[in-house]
């Protein structure tokens, strides 16, 4: 690829990582909720469900999943359902759970449900698709592989977006753990947020395709 093309996509990827957008109210909800330890993982979590759509877009499944109304349908009532799921259960845990949780079983599973989130979020399949074609170059030939490297870069940095908001987020918590009603008041907050971005999920409409 040539220079030009490439530092104008480094540009406009750095910009995307930096507007606050659902991946990072995620991760920070699920700091809020369970800690730096979760936050990070959940982060990494998605990260891994992104590369899934970055793979899945250059290989062309995506674009055969936005073409089709029931796939598209399929795989965000699915995404939904479980934000919703997440979101209840985080609710529900903030009353009994201690408000420092970060032992190894809350990581992995911070982690098993970031890449869940994230790879049955067709949205998130439809801006890889949206963003990147647009910074291809025809002539250098490998469509796919460029794809796919755009694509790396382009999570990566939207991750080490995510781990600056979960640092930040988990000093603002540690600075309450002196208040555990509030910690509490803010777990069960961090819940409906999750199940409200589920929502979101679900009323999302297909993108128009060509």
């Amino acid at each position: 690829m040539g220079g030009g093309n490439l530092s104008l996509f480094l540009l406009a990827a750095v910009i995307v990582a930096a507007i606050p957008g659902p991946g990072i109210f995620y991760v920070a909800a699920r700091t809020l909720s369970g800690g730096r330890q979760a936050g990070i993982a959940s982060t990494f979590g998605t990260a891994l469900g992104g590369l899934v759509h970055v793979i899945a877009g250059g290989v062309g499944v995506s674009a055969i999943i936005l073409a089709s109304a029931q796939l598209f349908t399929v795989l965000k009532l699915a995404g939904a359902l479980y934000l919703i799921w997440l979101g209840i259960r985080t609710f529900r845990e903030a009353g009994s759970l201690p408000p420092q949780q970060t032992g190894p079983t809350g990581t992995k599973r911070a982690f098993r449900e970031g890449v869940l989130v994230e790879a049955l979020n067709p949205k998130t399949a439809a801006f890889f698709l949206a963003f990147i074609p647009q910074f291809l170059e025809p002539a250098a030939g490998y469509p796919a592989l460029q794809f796919m490297t755009l694509g790396l870069i382009s999570v990566t940095l939207n991750t080490f977006a995510d781990v600056i908001v979960v640092v930040a987020t988990s000093t603002a918590r540690t600075n309450l753990v002196r208040r555990p009603r509030l910690v509490q008041r803010l777990r069960q907050g961090s819940g409906l947020f999750i199940a409200g971005l589920g929502v979101s999920l679900a009323l999302a409409r297909r993108p128009a395709t060509s």
